[in-house]
């Protein structure tokens, strides 16, 4: 299936009609949720499991929280929104969403169940990136979360005064949480400054910036491969010569969104003995919360610079 990021795998005339049953099928939400044992909890959405995890830590006990795109093996550029998720949507207090098109199924479900008192937290508009800007996959950038944390701690400060304390030290804890995976990326920086790798698209461009590696696959195939565009001749032939040369230290592909290609690059790398790391679009569930799944997606990197070890899987 086409992969375009920013368009909606559903007709927008299908998805007006899916808005409209689940508007009239959705149950009446209180305000607040109440848990078993009588604590009320607010409603909160994340639109990427990312999101949803870390709404999770600074929220604790004080909220319910969904995450929407949550299959580690399946193409989250392929996900189509259904009544269920229309339902869940509506009922929140407190959405956190993607943006730059990666999710924009999540306006339109917004927009079709309008609600003055939901918090709508767009990572793209927070950390004031442009619409054009090329790579969505905003949680592999070491910034990104903490700007998140706090944004939610403030939401969900306005929606419960009374635990705004709380969510503050949550956000602080989630902050100080993330010291080992800072710390290991400075430590890859420092051990293979400008190490040359390649790539199947840009999921994890951001991290392998903050770690100074070169990649050396043109944009032109990356963003192809993102948007399921069949790359030209020429930059295949670039990226086969980038393995038949050992031009490249390791190659990092999307494990979620394999095809031929991606296995024909796969099999090269392979027989010119270049290591290669499988990284994961959203966070692989169970086992890992958003601290836990960077380390291990950098440590597999480490691993391969340093010790030539492939890591296809988490």
């Amino acid at each position: 299936m086409k992969r375009v990021v920013g368009s909606s795998p559903l007709p927008l005339g299908a998805l007006g009609l899916l808005l409209a049953v689940a508007a009239v099928a959705a149950p009446t939400f209180p305000a607040l949720a109440a848990s078993a044992t009588g604590t009320h909890r607010i409603l909160a959405v994340g639109a990427e499991d990312e999101y949803a995890n870390v709404i999770g830590q600074i929220g604790g006990r004080y909220v319910q929280v969904s995450a929407i795109m949550n299959n580690p093996n399946t193409d989250p550029h392929t996900f189509e929104a259904s009544p269920r998720v229309a339902e869940v949507v509506s009922a929140a207090q407190l959405v956190v969403q993607n943006g730059l098109g990666y999710d924009s199924f999540m306006n339109q479900i917004e927009a079709a169940s309008p609600s003055r008192l939901r918090k709508v937290i767009d990572v793209q508009k927070l950390l004031g990136l442009p619409s054009n800007s090329s790579n969505p996959h905003l949680w592999y950038q070491p910034a990104t979360m903490p700007a998140v944390a706090r944004s939610v701690a403030a939401a969900l400060g306005q929606l419960a005064p009374g635990h705004a304390a709380y969510f503050r030290a949550g956000a602080a804890s989630f902050d100080r949480s993330l010291a080992p995976w800072l710390t290991a990326i400075a430590q890859l920086r420092a051990r293979f400054p400008h190490a040359p790798v390649a790539t199947t698209e840009p999921v994890g461009d951001y991290l392998l910036e903050a770690v100074g590696a070169d990649n050396l696959t043109p944009w032109a195939l990356q963003a192809d491969t993102m948007n399921g565009v069949d790359p030209s001749p020429q930059e295949v032939s670039f990226q086969d010569s980038l393995f038949n040369r050992h031009r490249v230290r390791v190659f990092l592909y999307n494990q979620q969104v394999t095809d031929s290609l991606t296995a024909s690059f796969l099999s090269l790398a392979e027989r010119n003995g270049i290591p290669v790391v499988g990284l994961y679009e959203t966070m692989p569930t169970p086992g890992y919360d958003y601290q836990s799944w960077m380390i291990a997606e950098t440590r597999s990197l480490a691993r391969a610079l340093a010790d030539r070890r492939s890591t296809t899987r988490l």
